[in-house]
């Protein structure tokens, strides 16, 4: 194959985190399909963890654990992963009171956009599909 196995391990885990977030939504929301939902941020699962854990496997996988390469995808991955739960989460949540602020305070101020980062389960799940993807595009490429 042509295409970087690295490159399409990034590429098909976000797009399967992505189309999962799309799906849970539109069933948690009787489907009411929101389109918004295929690039957004936040939600079930985080497509940034999807992606960072699906280059690591397949970095640890083709090149091997004990590399330079591997070690500072690892650091890359779990960085990302930090700041979708825990740097990210909080931004969200202060993001959101400051919209309630402005709401009660009946301002003609336009909203922020309040980031969503994720729940620790969220970038677990994440994870996991990044996983499974990374996985699967190194036995394509065996």
């Amino acid at each position: 194959m042509d295409f970087s196995p690295y490159l399409l391990a990034i590429v098909l885990a976000w797009i399967v985190a992505q189309g999962t977030k799309f799906l849970i939504n539109s069933v948690k929301g009787r489907w009411v399909i929101d389109y918004r939902q295929l690039y957004t941020s936040g939600s079930m699962p985080s497509s940034h963890s999807a992606s960072v854990i699906a280059l690591m496997s397949v970095i640890g996988l083709r090149d091997g654990v004990d590399t330079a390469v591997f070690g500072l995808v690892t650091l890359f991955a779990a960085i990302v992963m930090y700041d979708a739960f825990m740097v990210r989460r909080s931004t969200g949540e202060q993001g959101e009171a400051i919209q309630a602020l402005i709401k009660e305070q009946k301002s003609k101020v336009r909203l922020p956009r309040a980031a969503k980062g994720h729940e620790p389960l969220e970038v677990a799940v994440g994870a996991l599909i990044g996983l499974a993807v990374g996985l699967g595009v190194f036995f394509i490429y065996q």
